[in-house]
């Protein structure tokens, strides 16, 4: 009901709205219900998020509340409102209901910075309208969608404070940006082609040969001929070629040193990814979404799309245009296009011309860029639905970060959050939030180190507080703790398995009462300075302690071991003290000299440290099951043993681990010796016995929350990453009455371990201790 009078009831109320509310079109949300219910007032973005005053009825102003909460734009999440006490300096409420400019009087940002979103329906249907304006212009956007993040130069979200400040609005535009009526009203990046960024194609020594719609133009026959091309997009840039030739994509793996990692696929809509893939209704969901991650699929048999994508892969990393370029390149070649980051294995992505001409030298034959400046480089997220449609993040970046995380109390001062060494993130965690930078990548080379460096010094300046200490992973030799230890601020070392079940505790908002954390992964530094790897940490009253781990091995050779998984089995094998230990390793195809040397070390653990790792136990199976004997890439002989169990008859019986007391402080220990043997004797390539690897491990687990007596098992780690672990571990605990807490919003895997080093440090759990 609309009112337009006052009475005696009447009263003024000052809203605090909290979450990711600036850059999504919410201050004009906002005047579209005021205008609605006729309440008077004004709206502004501060540094806390949006501050709402209005002038109505008690009635009313409840309704405005709930109206709010009920139909916020898709981008947004209100992570809260609240009615505040007004600073004497607040403007007063007039007549009608205004949009007040962006309040910078405060210090301190707290609000949710806004991720960057792709091309939305309206955007893409004007983009393709041949009466519209802004026909073919590969850089339209509006509140619903666009750039945030990566053009961000400080907060508030303003124009002013983004590289969008270098394309003064023309009148049109300009008449939209100021109209409260419009989808573009106070859209940051509004432009067109008459006023806004525009297109420049360059060969590989720098020289433009096209600009606007012929650099395109330009480009796209190029792909078409065979060529690679990389592509400038939202936060940074992409090398291309065409999905469909065998040669351009043998010649991108070449060039780009990249042997059998799978490469991502753009698809011009769903349906003509349907032609290659079996996607579920939730996968073609995410791919449509705002976020627009790359999600993995599973590939259909026939298609024309060349078989160097993904080597020997069942799945599919696939991807829909999520930019107007994108959009205009798919369109016009109209065939699946190789999207991969613009880089050498493991390296940043590249953003800048200058920068993409020098690293990409002899990568990319041609580079279509723009002139918008990127300042933080954003990769591509990627997820995969489990089995009851949820999606289980792989890599959190576009799309996703930086969104905030509430923390459930308030942390003291400013903390730093260094993360991890390998799928680095950093956070800033900072009153009651914790804000984390989107994937860094790996910290082995010093371009990702220069990376993570500037990470955490944009991080600091949009959080806009001065780092006053730091929270790091224990181990000694990740550059990540190195870098907290050259800052000079305290230092707070926080375990790093414990630091993922505090990541997953926070993500499912429990405390750390009465829950069991099952914590497998590669490896990770652990109390005793061994590598831990498959954990059950137990956490109640504010403590947690090693509950049980996996039986431990050696690592042949240290990380050496992590490529080579002959060495894992031989390590097994050796473990097992036993008889046939020459008979067997025989086969295992080393030389006799390599077979003494490694049996040597083993022996007198010469080199091979200790270690409980679920990962490494993956990585033996994948070779004992003659999946593969090394890992081209991190992960791909347990994505194979993954992917052979997934075609197996689910009426297997378990491969046997049998629980017993450990020795290594800790209650219990699984040993997989029993489960060895049948891994020995499995016939190769055997999907009944990789599915029976996995459905033991999944009934150890909870046959060790049995032991526990809890009630509540959190699940995290890279193993997890592995939704057929992850669904049969969920089946087998909840069967037994268990609360299960998964990732959904973060990765399991090293990706989260920021996140759980701010929990860690506001709750002053740092340490696993003996139980």
């Amino acid at each position: 009901m609309t009112q337009t009078t006052e009475t005696a009831s009447v009263r003024e109320a000052l809203l605090r709205i909290r979450g990711t509310v600036q850059g999504v079109g919410f201050r004009p949300f906002v005047f579209r219900i005021a205008t609605r219910l006729g309440v008077r007032g004004w709206v502004r973005n501060d540094s806390d998020g949006v501050i709402v005053r209005i002038k109505a009825s008690p009635d009313l102003i409840d309704e405005f509340s709930r109206e709010l909460a009920r139909g916020a734009p898709s981008a947004s999440f209100i992570d809260g409102v609240e009615e505040i006490a007004g600073a004497p300096d607040t403007p007063p409420v007039g007549d009608g209901f205004e949009i007040f400019e962006s309040d910078l009087s405060t210090v301190g940002i707290t609000t949710a910075i806004p991720a960057d979103l792709a091309i939305c329906a309206d955007c893409q249907r004007e983009l393709l309208s041949a009466g519209d304006r802004r026909r073919g212009y590969p850089f339209i956007n509006c509140t619903q969608c666009g750039p945030r993040y990566a053009i961000i130069e400080s907060l508030p979200y303003d124009r002013s404070r983004t590289t969008m400040r270098a394309f003064p609005m023309c009148p049109a535009c300009r008449k939209e940006y100021g109209d409260p009526s419009s989808r573009r009203y106070h859209a940051e990046p509004n432009a067109c082609a008459v006023c806004g960024p525009s297109l420049s194609l360059f060969d590989s020594k720098g020289l433009v040969l096209a600009t606007r719609d012929d650099a395109l133009l330009r480009a796209v026959s190029s792909i078409a001929n065979g060529s690679i091309v990389a592509v400038k997009g939202v936060g940074g840039f992409h090398l291309f070629c065409d999905a469909t030739n065998d040669a351009a994509v043998s010649e991108l793996r070449r060039r780009k040193h990249r042997e059998e990692k799978p490469f991502a696929v753009m698809f011009r809509d769903v349906e003509a990814l349907r032609q290659h893939a079996d996607a579920s209704l939730a996968e073609e969901a995410l791919l449509r979404s705002s976020s627009a991650p790359i999600v993995l699929v599973r590939r259909r048999a026939g298609g024309n799309l060349s078989a160097a994508i993904a080597p020997g892969n069942p799945w599919l990393g696939a991807i829909l245009p999520y930019t107007p370029l994108h959009v205009l390149l798919m369109r016009a070649l109209d065939r699946p296009l190789i999207a991969t980051s613009a880089n050498l294995s493991e390296e940043p992505l590249c953003t800048e011309e200058a920068d993409a001409l020098r690293r990409l030298e002899g990568i990319a034959d041609l580079f279509l860029c723009h002139d918008r400046v990127i300042v933080r480089p954003v990769d591509d997220s990627v997820l995969r639905m489990d089995s009851g449609g949820d999606p289980v993040v792989l890599r959190r970046s576009r799309g996703y970060a930086p969104s905030p995380f509430t923390l459930p109390g308030e942390i003291e001062g400013s903390l730093l959050c260094a993360g991890a060494q390998m799928k680095s993130t950093v956070a800033i965690a900072l009153g009651n939030r914790v804000v984390l930078s989107p994937h860094i990548g790996d910290l082995g080379n010093a371009a990702t180190q220069q990376a993570y460096e500037r990470s955490i010094e944009m991080m600091a300046q949009l959080c806009g507080s001065r780092i006053e200490r730091s929270a790091c992973d224990k181990h000694p030799d990740y550059n990540s703790t190195r870098h907290a230890g050259r800052s000079g601020l305290p230092v707070i070392a926080v375990q790093h398995h414990l630091a993922h079940l505090l990541a997953c505790l926070l993500e499912n908002k429990q405390p750390a009462q009465d829950v069991l954390g099952v914590v497998w992964d590669g490896n990770g530094y652990g109390e005793d300075g061994t590598a831990w790897g498959g954990e059950f940490l137990l956490a109640d009253k504010g403590r947690v302690c090693r509950f049980a781990h996996l039986r431990r091995f050696r690592l042949a050779g240290g990380d050496a071991a992590a490529r080579d998984a002959r060495r894992l089995a031989l390590a097994l094998l050796h473990e097992c003290v036993s008889s046939e230990f020459g008979k067997r390793a025989a086969a295992f195809g080393f030389s006799d000299n390599e077979l003494a040397t490694l049996a040597a070390m083993l022996a007198r653990g010469i080199n091979s440290p200790l270690c409980s790792s679920a990962g490494r136990l993956f990585d033996a199976a994948g070779f004992l099951l003659g999946l593969g004997r090394r890992n081209a890439f991190e992960g791909q002989l347990p994505l194979a043993v993954e992917a052979a169990a997934s075609l197996a008859n689910r009426d297997d019986d378990p491969m046997p681990f049998i629980l017993r007391a450990s020795q290594a402080g800790a209650v219990w220990e699984i040993d997989w010796e029993p489960a060895l043997w049948q891994l020995l004797e499995a016939k190769a390539e055997s999907s009944s016995a990789a599915f029976a690897f996995h459905l033991g491990l999944a009934r150890s687990i909870a046959e060790v929350a049995r032991r526990a007596g809890v009630g509540t098992v959190a699940l995290s780690g890279g193993c997890f990453q592995n939704v057929l672990l992850l669904d049969l571990t969920r089946t087998a605990l909840q069967r037994d009455g268990f609360k299960v807490l998964t990732h959904r919003q973060l990765p399991p895997g090293d990706g989260s371990i920021a996140a759980g080093q701010a929990l860690a440090a506001l709750w002053n759990i740092t340490t696993v201790g003996n139980p």
